[in-house]
Order: structure tokens, then C-alpha cells, then sequence
């Protein structure tokens, strides 16, 4: 099957993200915001950084909208020709086609099949696409009578597919604003980059049991002080030749015990352990402070009142010192990010609180180089410092990783040395260390 996947905010981290769930080979660059991926198995509720996804329908030769919007209703009306209500969206990436343009071209096609007697809603563009907020609470692409139409520009080419859901913002606005314990001194790392970073590790996928994030094909708006109970998740999950349905059974009934295990060393209130454990991994973390592993064990006890996850270990201990029990079969973590600023620091200040992380994370890594196997995945998150022109600072310990026994893992689509994610109004960034022990 081949998939268009509409890339996040910062595209280069979802083509990374891409690229070591799926294997270079299988991923293509569309366009800046757009990629190609040939897979037998595709489920967007397991990508943190892909807004939509579609099954590609036809690549075209790239021509003007309106040729293009004619061919779109001819053959749709043919194709969605039958009973039920439909309803129907459409979105155009890459082309700079007014929305009156794209809803000419739907309530065309719904008056065509109105009078062949099935009845359409179709949904209102604001612009060229759909929001992902939209198409998401429409539920477009999770069946047969809620559609939406993704027509993607190239440079030389327009690719036209049908969509397999878009990002669960709803599931992913549970998770963060619904756990039991959260701190906001301690950072508040976004579920969507957690589950984004267990990916950029490169844990193979033979390697897991199956993910809990799709066990619910019905989604719904939650309030902040909902349980559990109602963290429903909504999005496509689609295997060639198979029905969404029989995937997800599949998946689910694999053994717990084939299960890898991925070690959050600075675990703080377990969203990382969280994501890891939905995607069908055993989890293992530790923190220095037993305020943050208690709020971890009480937010992954949470997590498993609703969802079937594997085993979970979690104890303090300090990521300098500590011996981690074995296997630890990849690494995946936001280590100490140092003071929070509102506003760039004065160089002096900024020179004071680099010095302690380096000092945090270069021991780090050298005692986690004496407790790993070679081959052995990483994905960890430092911090990089943005000042007022947007330049960033960045740790030395990037420029130290082969000495204390690390090396980058290739890539193939994206500068592995340049992943930084960040909010325009953030001072600190993140820059995100793929690596694997040499």
C-alpha cells in the first residue's frame, strides 16, 4: 500500500520519524510538506509527527485545479454512487487554491450525487485543507461514509488519495492534560514529541507486540478532569488485504513477552514510559527524585486502568551513577534541560547553567555506555538555547559522542546532526540526539 503523509510543523523531525519507522527505502519526499511511504501496515495513531495520512489513489501529471476538480467529481461520482448519508471533505496541499475554489469543486460533486440519490454533508473549507482539528472531530477517513479527499501538489506531480484519519489531537490532549500528576518545573515535554522520539530511536518494529492506540476506533472531547475510562482514541489503522478491525485483533493478541524493553533514565512524571508502553513496549524508568517516580508509577497506573500495556518497572536512581537492570533494549529520554527561561539569558548566565548539563549529560553517557549492548538504539533530548535572532546554542557533548562511545545513526532524508524542536516563544529547544552504542 502507499501512503501520503502530511508532515508536522517542523517537516525534517516527521521525515526523520518516517524514515526509521518505515526504512529509507520505503520513504520518498513529495514535496516540502508531504512524503510518500510503501508499507503493508500504516496506523497515523503511532506517528507523533504526521498530521494526516491518505492512500494514494492516482499520481498525476501536475495540471491547474480546475482540470484537475473535473476529473475529481467525474470519477467520485461514480465511485461514491450508492445509499447512506456521506459525508465529505477536501483538501488541497501545496497549491494555493482559494477555499470557495475547493468547495465549488464538493458541492459539485455532491449535487451530482444527489441526483442519484444519496445524500452528502459536506464539510466547510476555511482554506485550501481541512485543519487536522477538523477532519479529526468529522472523523474523516476512519469509514466508508466519512471521506475526505487529499490532493497534494508536487513539482511535478499531484497525488490524489483517500484519507486514513488524521493525528489523534483529542487522545493526545488526554494524555497530557488528563494524568494524575503532572509538574510544571520539571518541564512539560508534549505526549506527541514523546511518542515522535520512541520512533527517531529506530526500535525495529519486529520488535513489538502490537500498539494499544488504536484499540478504540471511536474518539470524543474530553474535559481536563476526565478518568481514564474515557480516553477513547480515534484513527486509521490499515493493513493490505486486510480489514482495520482484523489488523487491530492481530496486533493485540501478540505475546507480551516478545515485548521490547525501551529505558527512560530521567523519567520525570513518565510521559516518554507513557507513549513507549502505549506502542506496545515493556517500559523501565528511573529519576532522581522519588516525587517523580511516584508520579510516574501513579500516571502509568492510569494509563493501564484503559489500555493493555506490558510490563512496567519504574525506581529512583541517579542516570550518573545508577545500575540499570537488564535488558535494556533501546534509550529513550529528556535529560536534564537546566533552568527554565522566559527570555535569553545573559551570556554569563547561559555559560553557568551549559556547564551543569554538560557536566549531567557527558557522565550520563558514559555510564550508560558501560551498561549497554553495542547496537544498542538512542534517542535523547538535550537542550539547545535559542537567543533573540533565533541562533542556537548548542551543548560540546554533540561534538564528544565517539569518545564516550556513541555514534549518530544515518539518515538518509534529513541532517541527523540539525533535529531542534521548538516553539517560536521558546528560549529552550530541544535538540534531539539519534544515536546507537557503538
Amino acid at each position: 500500500m502507499n501512503v501520503i503523509s502530511i508532515l508536522g510543523r517542523q517537516p525534517e523531525l516527521s521525515l526523520a520519524e518516517l524514515e526509521q519507522r518505515f526504512g529509507s527505502v520505503n520513504v520518498r519526499v513529495f514535496s516540502d510538506s508531504a512524503a510518500t511511504v510503501e508499507t503493508d501496515f500504516f496506523d497515523i495513531t503511532t506517528l507523533g509527527g504526521v498530521v494526516k495520512a491518505g492512500k494514494i489513489i492516482a499520481e498525476l501529471e501536475k495540471t491547474d485545479w480546475s482540470r484537475l476538480s473535473r476529473d475529481i467529481v467525474q470519477r467520485y461520482a461514480r465511485t461514491f454512487k450508492g445509499e447512506g448519508k456521506l459525508t465529505l471533505g477536501i483538501s488541497v496541499y501545496g497549491q494555493d487554491v482559494p477555499a470557495r475554489e475547493v468547495q465549488r469543486t464538493g458541492l459539485a460533486l455532491k449535487q451530482s450525487l444527489k441526483k442519484q440519490g444519496r445524500s452528502v454533508r459536506l464539510v466547510p473549507n476555511d482554506g485550501s485543507a481541512l485543519s487536522t482539528a477538523t477532519s479529526h472531530h468529522n472523523k474523516l477517513g476512519l469509514s466508508d461514509n466519512k471521506v475526505e479527499l487529499m490532493v497534494v501538489y508536487g513539482p511535478k506531480s499531484v497525488i490524489v488519495a483517500e484519507s486514513l484519519g488524521a493525528q489523534n489531537i483529542t487522545a493526545l490532549a488526554a494524555r497530557d492534560q488528563c494524568r494524575p500528576k503532572r509538574d510544571a518545573f520539571v518541564g512539560m515535554l508534549p505526549p506527541k514529541l514523546a511518542l515522535m522520539m520512541v520512533n527517531l530511536s529506530g526500535i525495529t518494529h519486529e520488535s513489538r507486540s502490537g500498539s494499544a492506540l488504536s484499540e478504540s476506533s471511536s474518539g470524543t472531547q474530553l474535559a481536563a478532569s476526565e478518568t481514564p475510562d474515557s480516553l477513547e482514541t480515534s484513527g486509521a489503522r490499515v493493513s493490505a488485504g486486510a480489514h482495520p478491525t482484523e489488523t487491530r485483533r492481530e496486533a493485540v493478541s501478540k505475546s507480551i513477552g516478545s515485548r521490547a524493553t525501551i529505558l527512560d533514565p530521567f523519567c520525570g512524571t513518565g510521559v516518554v514510559l507513557q507513549e513507549a508502553a502505549l506502542l506496545g513496549f515493556n517500559v523501565y524508568g528511573t529519576d532522581l527524585a522519588e516525587k517523580m517516580v511516584d508520579y510516574t508509577k501513579a500516571n502509568l497506573e492510569w494509563l493501564a486502568v484503559k489500555h493493555p500495556i506490558g510490563s512496567v518497572k519504574v525506581e529512583a536512581g541517579d542516570a550518573i551513577e545508577h545500575q540499570w537492570q537488564q535488558p535494556i533494549d533501546a534509550v529513550v529520554a529528556e535529560t536534564y534541560l537546566g533552568q527554565p527561561f522566559s527570555a535569553p539569558p545573559a551570556p554569563n548566565k547561559l555559560d553557568k547553567v551549559k556547564r551543569i548539563v554538560e557536566h549531567i549529560v557527558g557522565k550520563f553517557l558514559e555510564n550508560l555506555a558501560a551498561q549497554t549492548k553495542p547496537g544498542t538504539p538512542l534517542c535523547l533530548a538535550i537542550p539547545a538555547w535559542r537567543d533573540a535572532q533565533g541562533r542556537f546554542t548548542h551543548l560540546s557533548v554533540v561534538n564528544k559522542l565517539e569518545p564516550l562511545g556513541y555514534e549518530w545513526q544515518s539518515l538518509e532524508h534529513v541532517d541527523v546532526k540539525r533535529l531542534v524542536y521548538f516553539r517560536e516563544d521558546q528560549v529552550v529547544a530541544r535538540q534531539l540526539l539519534i544515536l546507537k552504542r557503538k
